[in-house]
């Protein structure tokens, strides 16, 4: 029983971790050059839950700098929102779980 509670508590540290690592990416996802961050849960030593968490680097869009006379390019974010938010919808569900579990 008391290891079924510790892999429920290391569940929620690791769904706390990718949510934080998700919230990152939307604060700063218009910050020209950013490059998004992912965090992925995999199975540890003794049942345990660990977070593994890799730099995406896939180039941003690029777009016609505004303050550039020379019609330069810059890159922006390669963060995609729409990807954050249903990945936090994922992550809240999985904590609400465990939550119940130890509850």
């Amino acid at each position: 029983m008391v290891t079924t509670i510790q892999s429920n508590v290391s569940a929620l540290q690791a769904f706390s971790k990718q949510m934080a690592v998700s919230a990152n990416n939307v604060a700063n996802a218009l910050s020209d050059d950013f490059k998004k961050s992912r965090a992925i849960n995999v199975e540890g030593q003794n049942g345990q839950v660990e977070t593994v968490i890799t730099k995406i680097d896939t180039p941003g869009p690029l777009v016609e700098d505004p303050l550039s006379e020379t019609g330069e390019l810059k890159e922006l974010s390669n963060t995609d929102i729409a990807e954050e938010l249903t990945n936090q919808i994922i992550f809240e569900q999985g904590y609400k779980a465990n939550a119940k579990v130890i509850k």
